[in-house]
């Protein structure tokens, strides 16, 4: 499996290399590069961006016979919190890329600090972005809490 940060930006042969390999590729949106993604992210419609990008890169891996994708829109990853809400409220609509979505939400800042907590004290708040991701159709969470987080998955499962 190949967890690729960039979604196939920062290596022009990224999908040719999981087209050769026929490994599941787990594509990341992230606006600008490790070093600079939070300065400043800007989109005019957030959500709607990255679905088009999702889109974009579905089609070229599927012409590279690509079938096992796998994508995660990147909370946090050049997004400000504002971005991160939009995109976990507006999860469901990732659905018509017709690929599984991974959301990896586990303890990150856009949970803390509206809490004014820590990451240390953001299990609560993570199981409840957890619970959402599900309710709105994600299939993979990437966690730090294994327990808690099958739990959220297990429950939230009794109620489809």
């Amino acid at each position: 499996m190949i967890n690729d940060i960039s979604g196939g930006n920062a290596d022009s042969l990224m999908f040719q290399t999981v087209s050769e390999l026929q490994v599941p590729y787990i594509a990341m949106h992230m606006q600008g590069t490790p070093q600079n993604m939070q300065k400043n992210p800007k989109y005019e419609n957030c959500t709607l961006e990255i679905l088009q990008d999702f889109a974009e890169k579905s089609h070229q891996l599927k012409l590279l016979g690509v079938n096992d994708v796998i994508f995660d829109v990147g909370f946090g990853f050049g997004k400000t919190l504002d971005h991160n809400y939009e995109l976990l409220q507006k999860l469901e609509l990732f659905q018509q890329l017709d690929c599984p979505i991974l959301t990896g939400v586990s303890r990150k800042s856009m949970l803390y600090k509206p809490l004014n907590t820590s990451a240390e004290h953001a299990l609560n708040a993570t199981t409840v972005a957890h619970t959402i991701a599900l309710q709105k159709g994600s299939q993979i969470l990437r966690v730090h809490d294994v327990k808690e987080a099958m739990e959220a998955i297990t429950i939230t499962n009794l109620m489809q």
